[in-house]
């Protein structure tokens, strides 16, 4: 059995890692670190896990864990790492951005790799150590990575995509309480986007020159999920478009391609990418939907995890979306 440590567990990144590694059949969860309810039940931060774990949350890292997940704000996971030596053998993957931006991979001797497994699952595999994708990038790297294979993202590039109020973290804010986000909508750092950096990035491994990226995110008034849309020129047919996906998403086991416009109830809850393209004219639309906690944020991870011990890529996350 693989034993894992979760650092920051009494978020929502946290309660659903603790979530699925609680169901996985190769794994051990041995502590979930939290300095804000260390001694406390698992299960005040979570109560849907009352009668599910006894766990409690402890202030204790154990340093030669086989796996730790750091699910900490950003900027935190390099001051923990910092404080925590753990033991050369701990593998370790961080959801927050520290090391995400290849300027930023290093922390001493160890080397931080991509974790997007549908570009870099050879790579994952040989890691000890990954930067867990942004829940934005991943829907919109996914949404845009087989048109740069194709060097066809040759002009600018338009995308808007909604984010649940999830997104934000589990700290109450002015634009996240019930009263501000419920029967709302609003945009927010327009063009900006600090995952903008991982996405530029990622494309150009692909194509060296694309066209520019115009994001705009925005907040929606539901709690979990991501749709995305974006467009760009592009010369060839939607046929055409749809055989280019299929065959760059071949051998990805959680994003699929539908010739039906999608919706985010359909990804919600899961660990899938569900992408749709759709041709007006000269321009081409790809929509693309994940749920931001999962194949965003802990679904991700946990399939990283799998990747990196030689695993079924998909071991725990075959999770089931909701119609309704």
């Amino acid at each position: 059995m693989i034993k894992i440590g979760i650092i920051g567990g009494s978020g929502y990144t946290g309660g659903e890692l603790i979530r699925i590694l609680l169901n996985h059949r190769q794994v051990k969860l041995d502590f979930v670190y939290s300095t804000t309810r260390a001694g406390k039940k698992i299960s005040t931060a979570h109560p849907d896990l009352l009668g599910i774990t006894n766990m409690n949350f402890t202030g204790n890292v154990d340093l030669n864990i086989d796996l730790v997940f750091l699910c900490l704000g950003h900027g935190n996971s390099t001051k923990f790492l910092n404080a925590h030596l753990f033991s050369t053998s701990t593998k370790i993957i961080d959801l927050s951005n520290d090391f995400r931006l290849q300027a930023d991979a290093s922390l001493g001797k160890k080397k931080f790799i991509y974790g997007l497994p549908e570009t870099n699952r050879s790579k994952i595999q040989k890691a000890n150590y990954i930067a867990n994708p942004g829940c934005f990038a991943t829907a919109i790297q996914l949404a845009l990575l087989p048109l740069a294979k194709e060097g066809a993202l040759n002009n600018d590039v338009h995308i808007n995509a909604v984010t649940g109020s999830t997104g934000a973290g589990v700290r109450p804010s002015a634009t996240t309480h019930f009263s501000w986000r419920n029967n709302n909508a609003s945009w927010y750092k327009p063009f900006t986007h600090q995952h903008l950096g991982e996405i530029n990035e990622s494309l150009t491994t692909l194509q060296n020159n694309t066209g520019a990226l115009f994001f705009l995110p925005n907040r929606g008034n539901f709690t979990r999920g991501i749709l995305a849309t974006a467009y760009t020129s592009f010369k060839g047919s939607v046929s055409e478009a749809i055989k280019l996906y299929n065959d760059f998403y071949a051998g990805a086991e959680f994003t699929q391609i539908t010739e039906e416009p999608i919706h985010l109830k359909q990804v919600v809850n899961t660990n899938q990418c569900h992408i749709h393209l759709h041709k007006h004219k000269d321009t081409l639309l790809i929509t693309s939907a994940i749920d931001n906690l999962l194949k965003g944020a802990s679904g991700q991870a946990v399939q990283n995890m799998n990747l990196m011990f030689d695993l079924e890529e998909g071991m725990g996350l075959q999770l089931k979306a909701s119609a309704f």
